[in-house]
């Protein structure tokens, strides 16, 4: 038998923060268009594209035009309520999804990365479905550990207990399973956080 058969990947796609860098009531960086299509968009067709499946997006700050980006596609969709204290709370999220908890791995992907391919999601996947679903695999540029990141499930509830504005670094840190690092290039630390970034990586700008 094949040790990657029945190892069941899910993704969860960061689409809550309120984008702070973007300026006072500056436009959100999640409805900047990259070839036409809203980021966030974007983002969720290329996870819906990929070997992971089901697709949950969390939601935040501007709730009703993130979502109305996202109308038609086979998405799940969660609200954080709790989104204004961080990306701690929105992994959390994500992670209780009764969906997602029944699935071996999770990976989990900000929405403001617009460099990320379909196929780049389906070598971190293999990579750990290769692994038995027992290692953190994590996109990198050369030696530079970036996103997105695939979790085991041994880790769901480490992912739940963060608090505050912190990402999984320091679930990554302490865990003592094995990593494994996926070179995708530059689109592993490439994130729109600012106007200037989105422009120079030709995103126009929208509310």
């Amino acid at each position: 038998m094949d040790h990657r058969e029945g190892v069941s990947v899910a993704a969860i796609l960061l689409a809550a923060g309120r984008a702070r860098r973007m300026g006072q009531n500056g436009p959100h960086k999640l409805l900047a268009e990259f070839d036409s299509v809203p980021l966030v968009r974007r983002s969720a067709m290329v996870l819906l594209a990929s070997n992971a499946t089901p697709v949950v997006a969390v939601t935040g700050h501007r709730q009703g035009d993130v979502e109305q980006a996202l109308v038609g596609l086979d998405i799940v969709t969660l609200f954080n309520r709790s989104y204004g204290t961080g990306m701690a709370s929105s992994l959390a999220c994500g992670v209780s999804h009764p969906q997602i908890s029944e699935c071996d791995g999770v990976l989990v992907m900000l929405a403001d990365m617009p460099g990320i391919l379909t196929e780049h999601i389906d070598c971190i996947v293999q990579a750990f479905q290769k692994s038995g679903g027992e290692a953190i695999v994590r996109a990198s540029f050369g030696d530079t550990p970036g996103h997105p990141v695939l979790f085991p499930r041994l880790l769901y509830g480490h992912l739940m207990r963060l608090e505050g504005d912190v990402g999984a670094r320091e679930v990554i840190g302490d865990s003592e399973l094995p990593i494994v690092m996926i070179d995708i290039g530059r689109a592993a630390l490439l994130d729109v956080d600012t106007p200037t970034a989105i422009i120079e990586n030709g995103g126009v700008l929208r509310d």
